[in-house]
């Protein structure tokens, strides 16, 4: 039985109303792989819904499909908690889902990788302040930096994933884009795909909704059809990322000051690690106002707080970025002051903004208008104003500049 929680909504699933539905979703995912009937094709598969799914499409529109799945960290944790990818159960409900498809499949053990590229990362940068988006780190890293380089090794003529995302194919270069289901679409944490990934990379999902996913899966018989999603960071079976981040990083820990940003000290606190951007509640200090994390100074155990306003950002630097613009390189960009919409966490709408070099040839982005609760660590996703679906692609926030 597949393991169900029981505090997720009922999934809604839109029932296939015949052969021509399938038969329109086979055709959707042949065109999302653009390539010859009979191609071989690896399938990344978590085990949930959407991946399994994508296998599916793949082996009934004629591919060679094999199925691939990594083991991301340990079997016995993942399984107490509901709702893991990429262990225990979630490996389970893979390996029969391949069997039922009739596709090869393979089980990589990747725990060693994603716990240096992944988890340790994430533990270090809340030391460092900073607030991380692993999903981002896993995609470009293990899932599509080495995983890729298995698939080719298997001699796959493109790797298929469940994302819900679009890629286009202009000219000789392909084109990342929002999919059709904007609800859905993870193109923020996608950002850093390269373009040489991006050329081999496939997203059969774009065109569909999520309820047709599931509709998909039940009409083919396939036990996860109902399974939810994926909830909270993949690796913290408990839910408190905390506890990990202390049993990782204890340093973490250490007690310091609460000070206001006018130098006033308000109390202390019991570890820079409890602390985010834009947090507001626990900080058990009162002055008679609201007040929010405006910034952490790790280097002497300090949190900064201060009203609202504080918050609001006029500029950050990028690192890390990645680009597939039209531009040669996002430098280039960045000299000619290129606009873009930035989105700076994946809740948030994209906002106006332009592309900027400072006097130390780093990567800028200067928004329009303030743009509220930027936290260095987080990514910057960028987006084409004349193209508002298109990925210009983006990077790792390392600084920022507060409105004057």
């Amino acid at each position: 039985m597949t393991l169900v929680d029981d505090t997720c909504p009922i999934p809604t699933i839109a029932p296939m109303s015949g052969a021509a539905d399938m038969d329109a979703a086979i055709e959707s995912a042949r065109q999302a792989v653009g390539l010859p009937v009979g191609a071989r094709v690896v399938a990344a598969m978590s085990g949930g819904v959407d991946s399994t799914v994508v296998a599916a499409l793949l082996a009934k529109a004629g591919y060679d499909v094999v199925g691939v799945t990594l083991q991301l960290y340990d079997h016995g944790a993942a399984l107490k908690k509901k709702g893991a990818c990429c262990a225990g159960q979630d490996i389970h409900d893979a390996r029969l889902a391949a069997e039922l498809i009739g596709i090869p499949h393979y089980v990589l053990d990747y725990e060693s990788r994603f716990k240096d590229a992944v988890i340790d990362q994430f533990a270090d940068s809340y030391l460092k302040g900073q607030t991380p988006v692993p999903c981002i780190r896993c995609n470009q890293t293990v899932k599509f930096r080495d995983l890729l380089d298995v698939a080719r090794d298997l001699g796959a003529e493109a790797m298929a994933t469940g994302h819900y995302v679009r890629r286009a194919a202009v000219g000789n270069r392909s084109q990342m884009r929002k999919a059709v289901d904007h609800s859905r679409d993870q193109s923020y944490f996608l950002f850093a795909t390269t373009q040489d990934q991006l050329d081999y990379l496939r997203f059969p999902l774009a065109d569909l909704e999520k309820p047709q996913v599931r509709g998909v899966a039940a009409a083919l018989g396939l036990r996860i059809a109902a399974k939810p999603d994926s909830q909270d960071i993949c690796f913290v079976p408990s839910g408190d990322y905390r506890t990990l981040i202390d049993r990782l990083r204890p340093q973490g820990r250490e007690a310091g000051q609460i000070v206001h940003m006018d130098g006033r000290i308000l109390g202390k606190h019991g570890g820079i690690t409890d602390y985010t951007i834009g947090q507001r509640r626990g900080l058990n200090v009162a002055v008679g106002e609201p007040l929010f994390v405006t910034k952490l100074d790790p280097d002497n155990r300090r949190v900064i707080v201060g009203p609202r306003e504080a918050l609001l950002t006029a500029s950050l630097i990028l690192e890390e970025t990645n680009w597939l613009g039209d531009q040669a390189t996002i430098e280039e960009a960045a000299r000619d002051g290129a606009p873009v919409l930035a989105r700076v966490r994946s809740t948030r709408q994209p906002s106006p903004a332009r592309l900027s070099m400072d006097d130390g040839d780093r990567i800028s982005v200067v928004f329009d208008q303030g743009e509220e609760g930027v936290a260095p660590g987080q990514a910057c996703a960028l987006y084409d104003p004349a193209d508002p679906d298109r990925v210009l692609g983006g990077g790792f926030i390392q600084s920022t500049t507060a409105v004057v």
